[in-house]
């Protein structure tokens, strides 16, 4: 198979009224659909159970965009059952003929792009450049993985010596049990699975409650694509039934975890007990989040350190591991970048995300409770400077916040919030600022606006992120050209859509053969 370079997948240009029209009508056509069940896909069969699990519009939370069957631990057993005999077939695919059903979702994708836009846009609020960054994400994945996978097939070439042909290969792990977020429904639980899937493993997939009718729509394309049965196994189900129950089953040979550094952490401990029968070390590949900032130093283009501050802070109502929730500015232009945050966050409209403004509702009832007590907690220890308010009436509604912090120490510059709340912080220079910016267990995202080259050297020495960006803001990763994940308590520093991304999921076999 012969495939052209990759690249990126395009935005939509939505001034050019004939894809606006192509995206409202695809969100008429998707709330149509509201309220349909769906079920389980286990062994290639649907699976259909008693209990059901509704997804709910966020900006109408009386509204549901569906409901999924909840798998049960009678119906995890049988997916592992299911998960052990396709692997017997799938890890003998060559990488090349896997990557083909990549290419293939890749295709349909593309194809139903308006569609899955909607989905996103009713289930998890997110606006139309959101949803569509969303999906082209998943896209890249797919079309990157594709192509790493082929590589990866060729395996390594190993040093010459005499009398001996050595190769080096790489054999898939087993079956692996996927556990990927909501706030990027499609991208993350594209980009988990089949990073996974491709390399010739298979999978218990236990998607998000709130955004599971998304995962569903994922299914409906594996199904599409004909991917065999038991590869991709769907399980959505309580977390407190099954989540332990795969983690820990000693048919579960790694897990893929994108979520809280709460339930990382516990997953990572529960998965490394080793029980009985049990014979290999699980890998636990995870990402768990951020507290992000920004350092502007006394050369900063003010303007664009504002909008990247507020961009970061704010886009997706701030729920991106990747957010920039921390500002940190030397005193020199702090009253001038924050009159500018002000401004533009006075600007900021909020609503439906079908509306398309540029903050919708944040993701739940839980998430609501979360950030307005954090929004308390802020009043009561340093100045709110903009926003505060939230209303719950008929969504899940937050203002974008603004609190200027006399401290680092203070609890909404250290704990991740996961929503748009912005701590903002006062240095007298620029290595207090790194200083300042280190201070945190997490180590995900991070940006410097400053004119000075030297600086920008030093930051790249010694800021503790993953991810570091220099006279831009801290979200926006693209697959295959800034590889994602942190350090710290963010997690296992793992780089998702970079060059060995792959390697997490296979294991090397070194094959000598004397003649």
């Amino acid at each position: 198979m012969t495939l052209q370079p990759y690249s990126n997948e395009p935005v939509i240009d939505y001034s050019v009224e004939e894809n606006k029209n192509k995206l409202l009508q695809a969100l008429d056509k998707v709330k149509s659909e509201f309220g349909k069940s769906y079920p389980l896909w286990v062994g290639g069969r649907d699976v259909e159970t008693d209990t059901k699990q509704e997804s709910v519009n966020p900006a109408k939370k009386t509204e549901v965009i569906g409901y999924l069957s909840q798998a049960n631990k009678s119906v995890i057993d049988d997916a592992f059952t299911a998960a052990n005999k396709a692997f017997e077939s799938w890890s003998q695919v060559s990488f090349g003929e896997r990557a083909l059903y990549l290419i293939k979702a890749a295709a349909v994708m593309r194809r139903r792009k308006m569609e899955l836009m909607a989905w996103q846009v009713y289930e998890s609020g997110k606006n139309w450049a959101e949803a569509d960054g969303d999906v082209n994400e998943a896209i890249d994945f797919l079309e990157y993985y594709a192509r790493q996978a082929m590589e990866l097939g060729k395996g390594k070439p190993l040093q010459y010596y005499p009398g001996e042909d050595n190769s080096m290969i790489y054999l898939p792990l087993g079956v692996g049990v996927v556990i990927p977020p909501w706030n990027f429904p499609l991208a993350i639980l594209t980009g988990t699975t089949m990073s996974a899937v491709v390399t010739g493993n298979t999978v218990l997939l236990k998607p998000a409650p709130q955004s599971s009718v998304m995962a569903a729509k994922f299914i409906e394309i594996m199904k599409e694509i004909q991917l065999p049965e038991g590869v991709i196994n769907f399980v959505p189900g309580d977390p407190a039934e099954i989540g332990d129950y795969m983690t820990g089953n000693n048919d579960t040979r790694f897990v893929s975890f994108t979520g809280s550094k709460a339930t990382g952490l516990h997953i990572d401990e529960h998965a490394h007990k080793t029980s009985e029968g049990q014979r290999y070390i699980k890998r636990v590949v995870a990402e768990m989040g951020g507290k992000d900032g920004i350092v502007v130093d006394e050369t900063a283009d003010t303007e664009a350190a504002a909008q990247g501050i507020v961009d970061s802070a704010f886009a997706f109502q701030g729920q991106k591991c990747s957010a920039g929730s921390r500002a940190i500015i030397h005193e020199a232009v702090f009253d001038e970048v924050m009159d500018k945050v002000v401004e533009k966050v006075k600007a900021i409209k909020t609503g439906p995300a079908a509306e398309n403004h540029f903050m919708g509702p944040v993701i739940d009832d839980k998430a609501f409770k979360k950030i307005t007590g954090y929004i308390e907690i802020g009043k009561k220890e340093a100045k709110l400077l903009v926003g505060g308010n939230s209303d719950d009436s008929e969504g899940y509604y937050v203002d974008p916040t603004v609190f200027v912090c006399d401290s680092n120490k203070a609890r909404i510059m250290q704990e991740e919030i996961f929503g748009p709340v912005l701590a903002v912080v006062k240095v007298k220079d620029f290595e207090e600022g790194i200083r300042v910016f280190n201070d945190t267990e997490y180590g995900l995202t991070g940006a410097v606006f400053s004119k000075i080259r030297s600086r920008l050297e030093y930051a790249r020495r010694f800021m503790m992120c993953g991810n570091l960006y220099f006279n831009r803001k801290c979200t926006g990763s693209l697959v295959g050209i800034q590889p994602f994940g942190g350090f710290n308590m963010s997690g296992t520093d793992a780089k998702a859509g970079g060059p060995d991304y792959l390697l997490n999921f296979v294991q090397p076999k070194t094959i000598t053969d004397h003649f």
